[in-house]
């Protein structure tokens, strides 16, 4: 029987259904990769774009980060360095191993392999971040700090890490290792002011870079982590520590071997000492800010080349730290005969206070304002030997006195200067009118506002030292005006791009007043109120002493050199024994004895000339009074009430001469010769008297060194200005230094 035939269908196969969330990995993964292509492609074009738009190795090796400007005396020494210093740029093969391997080791042990970016680094960085909370530990390779120092900044952003990153790799496509390494090392900071690794070795150890030790080498690499918290000036142990970290690793990663690890000691390092921050800076505060007028570059470095005289300033910084009374402060500025400012001093210390009183401050001049009013007077036609008459005046209301009370009759001009008689003085701003007085003052440079009440000419109005002294300046110059000037020149890449030209032009006043005014200035320092500045060759000069002794001036010149000094507290109040002709003229003489050491000796076209007859000073004069004579006005000098009678008195004249006694008297002459010193008392002397704390000035001691009332023979005419060795001046040995 035929068997059935079977037919089997095929079976279906069994197909599970995807799972979604597979198809959305795949999908998510898909894009990611697309997204990371495009990030790839667009990092890749973003790089290459700045490779294109980076600056050549040689623009920038030469493109500092700010500007440094090196400021140099009048003999080429640099005296003061502002702005970033950079030093001597050092090529790769001059760049001491042990510097670079330092920087390697402890900046970025892997340097040589990464593409300008470490991804280990930033893995490490971001694992530490994890761990401690916070970014302690950054990731950036030495080629991302270079790009940071030329083309960004340091704020904490994404952004400027991203952008850094680009730039980095842009870098490491155009420039070699060994180029980037060297840019780093001549341009990233290392504090105190200092970029690159010349200028660090010479702040820190006073020499280039090109011979660096180990130790030497480890302290500089170690600064960049902090350089405020390692600089070895400011923190010298956790400097040493640093060094040692960086020597460490410097072993660890095959740069040095374990005995020149232990050879290396950072605490024997010997530093370069700090430079002071002394009396040079009240110049250069003063000078270069004169800059912005004088050049119009910004950005390259400055060698500015000034006109101070090192010598100078020290005798000058000296003179008033040794002179001014305790408690007080004092400023001088001199000048040459061409405006050059050789010395100034603003005060006794920069470092507590740099407010520069030469400069700045205004205070009142005293009798030294008699300049203009003398000025004025003789362009008017008066002379040194016209007689006046010293006596009792009211002007406005206003009624000018002498210190002594009294009134001295018929003077001569020079008489009338040589003591400071303010009822002259008054009397002669009257005749030529105040505001005469006052367009003088402007004339010869006094730039404060200058009132034209009657008191003004005993000084009220308030003046600057630097102006002063160059009025005195444009005396000596003959009436042609003398305007101070620091800078000389200035120089930008190797280029003078200014130069001071003195304008000679400017005529003030007529050569023959600027002699006569001279001629008045000389008796004052040879026998009147400034005599404590004579210094062995002609001098001519100024004392002035304000209300209550608050301020005490002496301005004056001598071959060729013009200074003026102040004295005083900075609040204005009175200083005990304080006047023109004691502290100020001393610290004149002292800073003009150096001053004017290596000059010749220069006499004035006007040999100087006694008064008519000697006045000698009563005891007030050595040791006295303010002699502005302003007691009788207020702030603004308008007259105060008459004083009642009897009753003393601020602001009593300094200088002031007593009644005339024996006018044919032998006359005692201070007038220094070419090369001769200025008398001093003498030494090994028994006193004549027992033994006191000072002497008593009484007519008694008047008439002992005048030689009054010991039968000296009445001079005819005038005392002869060169006395014989012997004579009355040459035995002056009981008269105090002044």
């Amino acid at each position: 029987m035929p068997r059935a035939s079977s037919s089997r269908s095929p079976r279906p196969r069994s197909s599970k259904p995807r799972s979604p969330w597979r198809r959305r990995i795949v999908v998510t993964l898909q894009i990611l990769i697309g997204l990371a292509v495009l990030a790839v492609g667009a990092l890749a074009i973003a790089v290459f774009v700045a490779k294109s738009q980076l600056p050549s190795f040689e623009e920038l090796k030469s493109s500092p980060n700010g500007q440094m400007i090196r400021v140099h005396a009048a003999d080429g020494t640099v005296i003061v360095s502002l702005g970033p210093s950079y030093g001597e740029w050092l090529p790769y093969d001059r760049i001491p191993t042990v510097m670079r391997d330092a920087t390697i080791a402890v900046e970025d042990r892997r340097f040589r392999q990464h593409p300008g970016v470490d991804p280990i680094g930033i893995a490490r960085s971001v694992e530490v971040r994890v761990e401690k909370g916070r970014w302690k530990q950054g990731g950036s390779t030495i080629t991302q700090q270079i790009t940071r120092t030329i083309f960004l900044n340091n704020q904490k952003k994404f952004g400027r890490k991203i952008r850094e990153a680009i730039l980095a790799l842009a870098m490491e496509l155009k420039f070699s290792k060994n180029q980037i390494l060297e840019l780093y090392l001549n341009k990233v900071y290392y504090g105190g002011g200092a970029y690159g690794i010349d200028a660090a070795s010479r702040k820190f150890f006073g020499h280039g870079a090109d011979h660096l030790s180990l130790s030497e080498a480890a302290v500089i690499a170690g600064l960049v982590k902090a350089p405020s918290n390692y600089s070895p000036t400011a923190d010298a142990e956790a400097a040493v520590g640093r060094a040692g970290v960086v020597i460490g690793q410097m072993e660890r990663n095959g740069f040095i071997t374990a005995a020149q690890a232990a050879d290396a000691d950072p605490k024997a390092l010997k530093l370069a000492p700090e430079p002071k921050q002394n009396s040079v800076r009240y110049f250069t505060d003063w000078a270069l800010p004169q800059l912005d007028t004088l050049i119009d570059e910004q950005t390259a470095p400055l060698d500015v080349w000034t006109t101070l005289d090192l010598n100078m300033q020290r005798a000058a910084d000296a003179a008033i730290r040794a002179d001014a009374p305790p408690g007080t402060q004092g400023a001088l500025v001199s000048l040459d005969r061409d405006g050059a400012v050789r010395a100034m001093v603003g005060g006794k210390d920069y470092v507590s206070t740099n407010y520069n009183r030469a400069v700045t401050a205004v205070r009142q001049p005293g009798s030294a304002f008699k300049l203009f009013v003398y000025l004025a007077a003789l362009e008017a036609g008066h002379k040194p030997e016209d007689q006046v008459v010293d006596e009792p005046v009211t002007i406005d209301g206003w009624s000018p006195r002498n210190d002594s009370r009294r009134n001295s009759g018929s003077v001569s001009l020079r008489t009338a200067f040589a003591y400071s008689l303010n009822t002259v003085a008054a009397k002669l701003g009257q005749e030529v009118g105040f505001q005469t007085v006052a367009d003088m003052a402007r004339r010869f440079g006094i730039t404060t506002p200058v009132n034209t009440h009657p008191s003004m000419v005993l000084g009220t109005s308030e003046v600057r030292v630097i102006d002063m002294t160059s009025a005195f300046a444009s005396v000596a110059n003959k009436g042609v005006k003398v305007t101070p000037y620091g800078i000389t020149k200035v120089m930008a890449n190797g280029q003078t791009i200014y130069t001071h030209e003195v304008d000679r032009s400017h005529v003030l006043v007529a050569p023959f007043v600027a002699a006569e005014m001279t001629d008045l200035l000389q008796t004052a320092v040879n026998t009147g109120t400034g005599r404590a500045a004579q210094i062995g060759r002609p001098v001519a000069g100024k004392t002035g002493t304000t209300t209550s002794l608050k301020d005490g001036w002496f301005l004056g010149f001598s071959s060729g050199i013009t200074t003026g000094v102040w004295m005083g507290r900075d609040n204005a109040k009175p200083v005990a024994g304080l006047h023109g002709g004691s502290a100020p003229a001393k610290a004149f003489a002292d800073y003009m004895r150096v001053a004017t050491a290596n000059r010749p000796i220069e006499q004035f076209d006007t040999q100087v000339t006694l008064p008519d007859w000697q006045l000698e000073p009563d005891e007030e004069s050595y040791f006295g009074q303010p002699d502005n004579g302003v007691a009788g006005v207020d702030a603004d000098g308008n007259p105060l009430p008459p004083p009642v009678a009897g009753e003393a008195q601020e602001g009593d004249e300094t200088m002031e001469i007593p009644t005339r006694r024996n006018p044919g008297a032998p006359i005692p002459i201070q007038q220094p010769q070419p090369g001769a010193s200025v008398p001093s008392p003498p030494s090994g002397q028994p006193p004549a008297q027992a033994p006191a704390p000072q002497q008593r000035l009484d007519q008694a001691w008047i008439d002992r060194v005048t030689g009054r009332g010991n039968g000296g023979a009445p001079r005819e005419g005038r005392a002869n200005p060169n006395p014989p060795r012997g004579s009355t001046r040459d035995r002056q040995d009981d008269r105090p230094y002044q």
